[in-house]
């Protein structure tokens, strides 16, 4: 097969190292790709925004398959223009892209279909927005309705931190994603991340991974598109996996059908466990950063037939093989990062620190010039690594970022940390 992967992240390498591993393709090209990227597939640079481009690369290319990473050309409809131009396409469509690209429409659906949510409020100007605030009290979540890269929720711990977090989306520092803003209970609970495979139909779960969310450890600091992750985490339980199942995945995608706007691709939803149980507080549709990376490294089955199921609606009859061991990534990101950081610094020793045993590097913000490798982004690599255990895993991650020169990044030092508690309290 001739295979065409869009994205330049730290997740899309992870696709593109499972991808290339298939014998199915015979032709992988990915755009815009990165410096890691680059070692596993074909880069060139197409805007992926432009999709008229992309469909154009595709006829020329004979590419059978489109597989979307970032959620952005999700929202914009790519799949839909791809799928008019007869071109197959992995990922959802634009109607069923607004699970993640408007809070708003995934609240709705969540009261329509009965999904287990918390409270919420959506308001288009301050005062409202501010009078709810000021009636409920805090903590409080606030949410610019649209697509901010991770960074468009604010948990409020106080009114104050509220109508600050209210301000700031209004006065347009997401753009056309705070126009709309939506206030909801805080969910207290542990969080974790729940990764299905959909075809429109029937949805297939992946193996457990949990992410970190905060910038530094022990879960302090700014909220950041996620710095690290593993998986399976102990605290997804079988019966806490079936409850998510049935309440929340299948309920989802079973409405999407309903109102006509199947759902396929894969489906992420962020779960907090509280004490009345499983709780959806968020729906991405497409693979998390960083748990792409340790799902990809777990996953025993060859990826492309599960892309082929999902699209052609056949995953009734089909099933995912997972590893045994634990995987565990940690993410190594510019200084300053979620603020400003600096770019086009140079890494080096990463060939040392893959000779780590069982260590895997893939790259998110990376660039190849003149034989060296520069970071372009905040958060630029994963340093990955699988173990019989999550404190194993751990171990040998931490090994390989310790071979990386890299002066001008940092990481957090705890990825794992609750089960590494739990494995402790076992012994």
């Amino acid at each position: 097969m001739h295979i065409l992967l869009l994205g330049s992240g730290g997740r899309e390498h992870a696709l593109a190292w499972k991808i290339a591993a298939s014998p199915l393709v015979t032709k992988f090209w990915c755009a815009p790709g990165n410096a890691g990227i680059a070692r596993e597939a074909e880069c060139v640079a197409l805007d992926v925004a432009d999709h008229a481009a992309v469909i154009d690369f595709c006829k020329k290319n004979a590419v059978e398959l489109v597989v979307v990473g970032p959620e952005t050309p999700l929202a914009a409809g790519i799949v839909d223009d791809l799928a008019a131009a007869g071109i197959k396409a992995f990922g959802p469509s634009k109607i069923p892209a607004q699970l993640e690209s408007s809070k708003g429409f995934t609240k709705a659906l969540c009261t329509e279909f009965g999904i287990p949510t918390g409270a919420y409020e959506r308001f288009t100007n301050a005062k409202d927005a501010s009078d709810y605030v000021h009636s409920q009290g805090a903590p409080i979540v606030v949410k610019a309705d649209g697509l901010a890269a991770g960074k468009g929720v604010v948990v409020a711990k106080t009114v104050r931190e509220a109508d600050d977090a209210i301000a700031m989306m209004f006065e347009g520092v997401f753009g056309e994603a705070g126009a709309e803003v939506v206030i909801e209970e805080f969910l207290p609970g542990r969080e974790i991340s729940f990764f299905a495979l959909c075809d429109g139909e029937t949805a297939i779960p992946l193996a457990s991974a949990q992410d970190h969310k905060r910038v530094f450890d022990h879960d302090v600091g700014p909220n950041t598109g996620g710095m690290g992750a593993y998986s399976p985490t102990p605290l997804v339980t079988p019966a806490i996996h079936d409850a998510i199942m049935a309440k929340i995945i299948l309920p989802t995608v079973s409405g999407m059908k309903q109102r006509g706007t199947p759902f396929r691709g894969i489906l992420y939803a962020g779960i907090m466990l509280t004490t009345q149980g499983p709780k959806l507080f968020e729906f991405n549709v497409r693979f998390g950063d960083p748990e792409c990376q340790v799902l990809m490294l777990r996953m025993m089955s060859d990826i492309v037939p599960a892309f082929l199921a999902a699209c052609d609606g056949q995953l009734k009859n089909f099933d995912l093989r997972w590893h045994p061991e634990s995987a565990l990534t940690v993410v190594m990101a510019a200084k300053g990062y979620p603020g400003d950081y600096q770019k086009g610094t140079r890494i080096e020793g990463l060939d040392d620190a893959a000779k780590v045993e069982t260590a895997e590097i893939f790259h998110a913000g990376t660039v190849a010039k003149d034989g060296a490798i520069l970071a372009n982004g905040g958060r630029v690599l994963n340093v990955c690594a699988l173990g019989a255990t999550v404190t194993e895993a751990q171990s040998r991650a931490y090994q390989a970022v310790d071979r990386i020169r890299w002066p001008e990044g940092f990481c957090r030092r705890d990825i794992g940390w609750q089960a590494v508690e739990a494995e402790k309290a076992k012994t």
